[in-house]
């Protein structure tokens, strides 16, 4: 996966010898008697544990594949985070053999001292992982060998019995495996896709072309990985330390950069009409369609990484990286600097950026709110350099730096106050990072200081540190943030919203195989956001494994800043709504053999919307079935039933939804996946919406 993975370990490390020895030998001294102080922690630690929280993820098992992940998702069983980590970790691969301790633990159901253990007995064992281990993580497993071509190729589409157009269609494609070069791409087919942002002269209007079809190859990259070296030329992601400084991977511990070719799945319909309301046709003006693939916009360049050693126990690796990328925006996130007064200039307060759209040769609509495609060119570089004492003592240094560049054909432009760019030109961040580890406990730490162009800002200062204590089937974790006033990063991973102080504990505990606990709390800048959540899994009996979660938000002051520049449309987040929510939900799974499984859930939640004085109950429920027929297939159906106001005919949503998701290994090479979703929303009294989804995956 990256520079740190590739197994390579210093020579010499471990003999004994000279001054070399002398230094151990103090180092053990100093590790003991930490390690005592320590020990008097860790059992501290645990009187309290009950009061904190978990892992990195809120379960364990159910990701047979992406389309898995997915029905996890919409169910809400996975956060958007969890997620994101878990699809970049499947399309990525593990190779176990190779990986870091970082990296064996972005994989779930693996606590850092489970890892730490795994490691030392690799040797005597013939493996890193157990066989159960190895089946339960299989989907995020590769196995590469030394010579050789492999690969694999995915097709995907989605169609609705309400589109006009023709279907999107994606591709990824990864091969490699002579000399240790490796190469993919993602290529899209998308239909809807808006022209290019640029003003009319005459009238200074900003105008993009009429929405058509084009053929996209937004993603591609090529690898060479030596034992030594990894240099990529492409589309990547990359992180390092606590993810304050710079992280784009999603993953809970990130170690490098890997190869970036992902792509969002299709999961609602949208409006066919891309006009305001006013714009729109009746033929048009209710109408929807399914929407183009979608994907994140990493860096575009090179990244490479060297690694050596110094002296017999140290180990330096240095990674370095350039990058030059057509950026996409929300339209909410860009002001018009011809339009607006130098005062609302300088305080970033101007209106949204407002674009037409040429219907007719001398009419022009409102463009509705969406992502423009290439708003910006970005350019961007930095890198990070870390030394290893010993595999759970190292410290790093990260820097990077980025300047926007507007096209000449768009004018002034700038971001607004509350994007997630900050406005006036080029900027930046740097940090160092630390860790250092003995018997149960883990300490982190990382500061940031971030550098822009804002007028009256010039950046801010942030930390972060994380105290994890670890031992077999527990884990409790202590995180305190600080992020000052005027640190914007765009590249930064670690939560770091709202200003001030922040704290999160999480905790994780398995009684054997039959319970699981995971609970989390989050708090931040404050009263004004605060998040908990816990939930308890009872595996005693195959054919009855109950459930229950808890979770609680409050949200209040702030929340506008900090969700500016999500999607309202397409990319909502619970996390960008102001107000509070309480849930409860109860589960009940029974695996009746190994080819039925059988779920039902069922949920209520008290939600106050800000501005609102009176509560709303929401409820939520869900039947499950899951056939398999061995390895070759398998047929899941569920039923769901989402309801924003219990109390209330008319407004928002009643939704009932029907899902069947089907997998077909043809042959050993060749899988074949299909979803089909019908939903309707009983409040709005529209006809249902169909939505087809259909996934070809081969490997060689």
């Amino acid at each position: 996966m990256d520079a740190r993975s590739a197994g390579w370990t210093a020579p010499g490390r471990g003999a004994a010898g000279g001054k070399a020895g002398l230094r151990r030998a103090g180092w053990r001294r100093v590790r003991g008697f930490l390690g005592v102080l320590l020990q008097v922690g860790w059992g501290l630690g645990w009187l309290g544990a009950w009061a904190a929280s978990a892992a990195p993820y809120e379960v364990e098992q159910g990701f047979d594949g992406e389309q898995e992940l997915f029905a996890l998702l919409e169910d809400g069983t996975l956060s958007a985070e969890s997620w994101a980590a878990l699809v970049s970790l499947r399309r990525a691969g593990v190779e176990v053999e190779r990986a870091s301790r970082g990296v064996l633990y972005a994989l779930p159901g693996l606590t850092y001292s489970e890892v730490d253990a795994r490691l030392r007995t690799a040797s005597s064992r013939g493996g890193v992982l157990t066989e159960e281990e190895t089946r339960r993580l299989a989907p995020f497993l590769v196995k590469r060998g030394p010579e050789g071509v492999s690969g694999d190729a995915r097709w995907m589409t989605a169609f609705s019995a309400s589109d006009s157009l023709m279907p999107p269609m994606a591709l990824q494609l990864r091969a490699g495996g002579l000399a240790g070069l490796r190469v993919g791409l993602l290529a899209t087919w998308a239909r809807r896709r808006l022209g290019a942002l640029h003003r009319e002269p005459r009238s200074r209007a900003l105008l993009v072309g009429t929405p058509g079809t084009a053929l996209l190859v937004p993603k591609f990259h090529g690898q060479w990985m030596g034992t030594n070296a990894h240099v990529l030329v492409g589309t990547y992601r990359l992180g390092f330390g606590q993810r304050l400084t710079l992280d784009t991977t999603s993953l809970p511990a990130p170690d490098g950069f890997l190869p970036d070719d992902g792509v969002r799945p299709v999961g609602e319909l949208e409006r066919e009409c891309l006009l305001v309301e006013a714009g729109c046709d009746a033929a048009t003006r209710g109408a929807e369609v399914t929407p183009d693939f979608r994907w994140d916009e990493g860096f575009r360049g090179v990244a490479g990484t060297v690694r050596g050693a110094l002296g017999e126990d140290w180990l330096l690796t240095v990674t370095g990286f350039g990058s030059y990328q057509s950026r996409s925006l929300q339209r909410s996130e860009v002001m018009d600097v011809l339009s607006c007064p130098p005062a609302s200039v300088e305080k970033g307060t101007c209106e949204a950026l407002e674009v037409l759209v040429p219907v007719a040769s001398a009419r022009r609509e409102k463009l509705r709110a969406r992502t423009l495609p290439g708003v910006f060119r970005e350019w961007a570089g930095g890198g990070n350099a870390t030394l290893e004492v010993s595999p759970r003592a190292r410290v790093g240094v990260t820097g990077w730096g980025a300047s926007p560049v507007w096209p000449d054909a768009v004018g002034r432009l700038d971001f607004r106050l509350g994007s997630r760019y900050p406005a006036g030109g080029a900027f930046g961040a740097v940090g160092v990072d630390a860790a250092w580890g003995v018997g149960p406990v883990d300490l982190f730490v990382e500061g940031s200081r971030g550098f822009d162009s804002a007028p009256g800002g010039g950046g801010g200062w942030a930390a972060l540190q994380r105290t994890v204590v670890s031992g077999t089937g527990r884990e409790l974790e202590v995180s305190l943030r600080y992020r000052g006033r005027g640190f914007i990063n765009p590249y930064g991973g670690a939560p770091s919203e709202p200003e001030g102080l922040g704290v999160r504990l999480r905790y994780l505990h398995r009684w054997a195989e039959t319970w699981r606990f995971r609970g989390q709390v989050d708090g931040a800048g404050g009263l004004r956001r605060l998040r908990a959540s816990a939930r308890v899994d009872w595996r005693a009996s195959s054919w009855l494994q109950p459930s229950l979660q808890l979770g609680a938000r409050e949200s209040g002051v702030g929340q506008e800043v900090a969700c500016a520049g999500a999607d309202a449309e397409h990319d909502a987040m619970d996390s960008c709504s102001s107000g509070s929510r309480y849930e409860v939900v109860t589960q009940v799974r029974s695996v009746l053999s190994e080819s039925v499984e059988v779920t039902a859930r069922y949920g209520g939640a008290r939600v106050v919307e800000r501005g609102q004085s009176a509560a709303r109950w929401d409820g939520r429920a869900l039947v499950g079935v899951m056939l398999r027929a061995g390895d070759a297939a398998r047929l899941g159906a569920r039923v769901e039933w989402k309801d924003e106001d219990l109390s209330e005919h008319t407004r928002l949503r009643r939704e009932l939804r029907t899902t069947v998701d089907v997998g077909w290994s043809v042959l050993a090479a060749l899988t074949l996946r299909g979803r089909y979703a019908w939903v309707l929303d009983l409040k709005a009294r529209e006809t249902p919406r169909h939505l087809v989804q259909v996934d070809v995956e081969t490997r060689f």
